[in-house]
């Protein structure tokens, strides 16, 4: 039986993988604590380690994870940007979920902006009150409206489908465009300069890289619309918050819908409600009426768990079977994308 180290823990993590793990063999541990420098040594006597987006994957981690024998890192997530991936190359094999529901965030992605631009949110706060006025509430129809997309991997591509269905033009960018994408007409690529000048809407859907850190900064929203509305679903560290916050001061910005934040390592997913929040920025976008956050819950359906806890298990049960596994991460293939033609080490 192998076992596996599962770091971060939340309630509704445990029923999918112990479902998947009875059925492969595989007996999970579940800790609530994030995996780090000061709780990696829990890892010992296991097999891997299953880890999330704020957990830590450093330099540090990788080189004790190796001295307790611990031979693989399984995200159960896309993004692998807290994972130090050349550090890992020889040490452990480390293994992701691509794909687990892009219906999942894309939805998501569209219900904070349908919330924002509807003021449904304000509405659900006045009715509970028995405020029936419409003062304040005037919105916009998002027929017509342009919208810049940028990343059109899954979920940008079913977030871009959802979007055309309300009639809006679809600016698109991507470093590496998706085939059959463009049409010419209601959907087309374009450059990051035109993107920001033309949308009146922007979401974000891409991985976080060197080349898209803070691809949302002072200069980028400086070329934007006055009223611009930003959507972010995919990484908090694309924005830049402090940028963000002064441009919804001045107005440049008209709303922002945020399911993920630079900081959120020590904020998302935990209960602060009885605390102070020490992050000043994120108090203040907090604060605005026109900026929605949610607590990176875009992934959170019951078909993704699911299909994350599935696809997670099959990956640990490959590295293990001495199969090749389609998402083994590798650092030297081109982006640090899918590594498919060899087992890394």
């Amino acid at each position: 039986m192998l076992k596996v180290a599962f770091f971060d823990t939340k309630p509704y993590d445990k029923p999918a993988f112990q479902k998947y793990g009875d059925e492969k063999n595989i007996k999970f541990k579940f800790f609530e604590t994030k995996l780090n420098e000061d709780t990696v040594d829990l890892a010992q006597g296991y097999d891997a380690v299953c880890v999330f987006v704020n957990d830590t994957v450093n330099k540090e981690v990788i080189d004790r994870l190796y001295e307790l024998g611990v031979k693989t890192v399984a995200l159960r997530c896309a993004g692998f940007n807290n994972v130090d991936m050349k550090h890992a190359f020889g040490k452990v094999h480390i293994v992701r979920v691509p794909a687990y529901s892009p219906y999942a965030v894309a939805e998501h992605a569209i219900a904070m902006l349908l919330t924002s631009v509807r003021r449904i949110h304000k509405a659900y706060i006045r009715t509970r009150d028995f405020n029936f006025s419409l003062s304040g509430m005037t919105g916009f129809d998002l027929h017509g409206k342009t919208v810049g997309v940028i990343g059109t991997g899954r979920i940008g591509r079913v977030f871009i489908d959802i979007c055309r269905g309300f009639g809006m033009k679809v600016l698109a960018y991507d470093k590496f465009p998706a085939e059959g994408l463009d049409n010419g007409d209601t959907v087309r690529y374009t450059k990051l300069d035109e993107l920001f000048e033309k949308s009146d809407i922007i979401s974000l859907h891409c991985p976080l890289t060197e080349e898209t850190y803070h691809i949302i900064n002072r200069d980028s929203l400086e070329k934007c619309k006055k009223g611009v509305v930003l959507v972010n679903t995919s990484r908090g560290a694309l924005v830049d918050a402090e940028a963000l916050l002064d441009a919804i001061k001045a107005k440049k910005v008209g709303a922002a819908c945020l399911d993920v934040y630079e900081e959120e390592a020590d904020v998302f997913f935990e209960d602060f409600s009885g605390h102070i929040i020490q992050d000043d920025v994120l108090a203040r976008l907090i604060s605005m009426p026109n900026v929605i956050v949610s607590s990176h819950q875009a992934f959170l359906t019951e078909e993704a768990l699911n299909n994350i806890a599935e696809t997670t298990v099959q990956n640990i049960t490959e590295v293990f079977g001495g199969g090749r596994c389609a998402n083994e991460m590798c650092y030297r293939s081109n982006g640090a994308e899918d590594c498919k033609n060899c087992k890394c080490f």
